[in-house]
């Protein structure tokens, strides 16, 4: 689960600061799934990097599953980092390496033992069991947007984090991603939390809430 409690965040800002979060208090149960919504430069990328602990916050409480990562030092941070999963917007393949070595990077660099059933049952889950040998230039969008999912989930996060996943894709591809994002998540009793601008997608997840003026409104 996910607990924030007063969380704060300023950025400079000429010659003050601007709270981009400001006393933000927060919780998800766990496996919850979240759209995350708000105008743009509301804080929402800000607030999953700092759930990502990626960035910390200024001041307040940050439990992620039982850690208070807020106290945790550069070291803790990379080993926190190791068991949630993130997706990006701009896919961040690798390009040399092969779809099927892509999904199970995260993974196996984290020591994770994955097999090649493994992959192909997510592969087969994801339609892209014919891509396996196929390197990232050579896929559509979409389906470099699924490898992103794959290599996420493989991890076996409790975690996943997508900011803006499909801001690149069509209505369709965005549709289609977003339906085997949340159901794999289900699945596998995943705390999902996403970030979009689209009204469509987020009036698709069970809870939807608006960051704005640097707190959350639901």
């Amino acid at each position: 689960m996910i607990q924030l409690d007063e969380v704060t965040f300023k950025r400079p800002d000429g010659t003050g600061y601007r709270h981009v979060l400001d006393g933000l208090s927060w919780s998800v149960a766990a496996a919850e799934q979240v759209a995350l919504t708000g105008e743009s430069g509301s804080g929402k990328t800000t607030l999953l990097n700092i759930l990502a602990g990626l960035l910390t916050a200024d001041a307040g409480s940050v439990v992620i599953n039982e850690q208070n990562i807020s106290h945790h030092n550069s070291t803790k941070l990379a080993l926190y980092r190791r068991t949630i999963g993130m997706i990006f917007q701009h896919y961040q393949l690798l390009s040399p390496l092969t779809v099927a070595d892509n999904m199970a990077f995260q993974a196996r660099l984290n020591g994770r033992s994955v097999s090649h059933d493994d992959i192909v049952a997510m592969a087969k889950r994801l339609g892209l069991a014919a891509k396996l040998d196929a390197y990232p230039a050579q896929l559509s969008g979409g389906e470099q947007q699924r490898v992103g999912i794959a290599r996420a989930l493989l991890n076996q996060p409790r975690l996943l984090l997508a900011d803006e996943p499909t801001g690149n894709l069509d209505s369709a591809r965005s549709q289609e991603v977003l339906e085997l994002l949340m159901a794999l998540c289900k699945e596998q009793h995943v705390n999902l939390i996403m970030v979009t601008h689209s009204r469509a997608l987020a009036a698709q997840f069970p809870r939807l809430v608006e960051l704005r003026d640097g707190r959350i409104h639901e």
